[in-house]
């Protein structure tokens, strides 16, 4: 009897020392959860895609065991990366394209087509990336330069922002555009009685829908191209702003298959079409994919005059940009998706775009709780105008900032600049900002968003004091707006977004603790693993 009580308390020991099972176990990490307290942590398991525990070395070793250790060394966990705005098939598109980013002049701009054309001999050049901004003439370049050297190859390359777009006399012709072409929306600049090549905002679809429509092919290539350049910044999700069905659909199977591991909030091009068939369908929702946002545009980019202003622009006399539909059809088209399960997020740069949207959100969504709508990019905000965000959510760019900020006050001149790229203002409001890039528009790298966040300079260390520093991000903030704030705006903060138990495995090991390094050393921090439902993808 007595032996037969020495075997029992023997298996209950047996059985209470046992460990359990996890796939993986990170441990000796420099772990920011971002979890409520903005805990830090040493180690973490992993079982079946989801972290099931987290706590120090000691905590995690003694109640897990696994075959594969993941071993920091000390480095610096954060969550994966978020962007909560950007382009990502744009992007994918783009590295096929003739790519115009950086150009200091426009003779340098028709070089780049010129070498482009050598290499790849298209029928139709497309490309992106030029800023007149940047250059030492500060204005719209004319088709002039492309009609002599590519008199029967169609050309039409946007501006950097996607908001403008040169043509030569080859596209306009197969548009079937004349001085004589009604538009509305936008700008068809004209000189001495003659297009100049220039299409602002609306009238750009003139152009475009005759572009050759990429195959199949060209579109899986483009979205795994963007997929990797992704995922080695340590991106694990990305929302998308502004897909069409096709394209969802195409990432939707490629998720499916596991050729795309990549997650994606898909906000749905704001089409007649796409509504009546994304509302009626319902919210749809996969391990990978989130659908349920229409993305809307209120007006064109501050850099090419097109974003919608109150008053005339400082620099252009009696030109106010444009709004891209009525107040009317706006508010038709909230109120539809307001019926629906669906979020709003419009794209609204100038002051007046601004009020017009968060004027029509306020007047659809009363009596709506937390349906979360969003501006996107919030960028010029009248100072009268900031209590319309205390239930609308903002989703800013901190890039844009130091981008514009050479030649924004020349736009808006400088009243209307205490209410510009305010995200301080934006956070105090709603108590939550959510950060993307808008990539290809700015460069992909979360860590330059970082930085543009909490330093607001450039990479030469201009301005010395920092850009409008009233309105910087502290550090937590940043990487919060990056991550848990980013999946609050998609409605996936209860999954992603923190690093904490119940939540899929998404997070990335970086070389240098980007909380604590001089702020100087932020845009150059690289990600030396990425892991997306705990299995490494980098």
């Amino acid at each position: 009897m007595k032996n037969l009580g020495i075997i029992c308390l023997a298996v209950i020991l047996f059985s209470c020392s046992k460990k359990k099972h996890a796939d993986s176990i990170v441990i000796n990490g420099n772990i920011y959860t971002v979890n409520t307290n903005f805990d830090k942590a040493e180690a973490f398991a992993i079982l079946e895609g989801k972290i099931i525990a987290v706590g120090t070395n000691k905590e995690i070793q003694e109640k897990f065991e696994t075959k594969n250790i993941i071993n920091a060394e000390g480095k610096t966990i954060v969550p994966g990366f978020i962007d909560a705005h950007c382009h990502f098939y744009g992007l994918g598109l783009q590295q096929q394209k003739v790519d115009l980013t950086g150009t200091k002049s426009f003779d340098e701009v028709v070089q780049k087509i010129v070498d482009f054309q050598k290499e790849k001999n298209v029928a139709y050049i497309t490309g992106r990336g030029w800023d007149q901004n940047d250059w030492e003439i500060k204005e719209f370049p004319t088709k002039d330069k492309l009609d002599e050297l590519f008199p029967n190859t169609p050309i039409a390359v946007t501006r950097i922002d996607g908001h403008a777009l040169l043509a030569n006399q080859a596209a306009i012709n197969l548009a079937g555009v004349t001085t004589k072409t009604p538009f509305s929306g936008g700008e068809i600049l004209q000189k001495d009685g003659k297009l100049t090549g220039i299409f602002i905002d609306n009238p750009m679809s003139l152009i475009e829908t005759k572009i050759p429509s990429p195959s199949k092919e060209t579109q899986i290539k483009a979205l795994k191209d963007a997929e990797k350049i992704c995922i080695n910044y340590g991106l694990t999700t990305v929302a998308d702003a502004g897909l069409s069905r096709e394209v969802i659909e195409l990432i939707d199977s490629l998720q499916q298959t596991d050729e795309l591991k990549i997650r994606m909030y898909a906000m749905v091009a704001n089409t007649p079409q796409n509504l009546d068939y994304y509302l009626n369908k319902g919210i749809i929702k996969t391990d990978k994919l989130n659908v349920r946002s229409i993305k809307a545009y209120a007006d064109g980019a501050l850099g090419s005059r097109g974003a919608a202003m109150k008053k005339p622009y400082s620099d252009q006399h009696n030109h106010y940009g444009a709004l891209l539909a009525s107040p009317e059809e706006y508010m038709t088209v909230a109120k539809q998706i307001a019926t629906s399960d669906y979020q709003m997020n419009s794209h609204a740069i100038g002051d007046s775009a601004n009020y017009i949207m968060l004027k029509t959100y306020k007047e659809v969504l009363k009596g709506k709780n937390d349906r979360r709508w969003r501006i996107e990019h919030a960028q010029i905000i009248d100072t009268t105008d900031f209590n319309y965000f205390d239930n609308i959510l903002p989703s800013v760019q901190p890039t844009h900032a130091t981008s514009d900020m050479y030649w924004a006050k020349d736009r808006v001149g400088e009243k209307r600049m205490k209410g510009a790229y305010a995200y301080k203002d934006l956070l105090n409001k709603y108590g939550k900002v959510a950060l993307g890039t808008d990539f290809p528009v700015e460069k992909v790298s979360p860590f330059l968003t970082f930085y543009a966040a909490v330093a607001r300079k450039d990479l030469n260390n201009f301005p010395e004091n920092g850009f409008q520093m009233e309105n910087a991000l502290t550090r937590e903030e940043t990487l919060k707006g990056m991550t848990i704030w980013a999946a609050y705006s998609n409605f996936e903060e209860n999954e992603k977004g923190s690093i904490e138990a119940g939540k899929v495995a998404d997070f990335s090991i970086l070389d240098k603790n980007i909380m604590e390094v001089d702020v100087s050393e932020i845009p150059y921090i690289t990600v030396e693993q990425t892991y997306i439902s705990g299995e490494k993808v980098k």
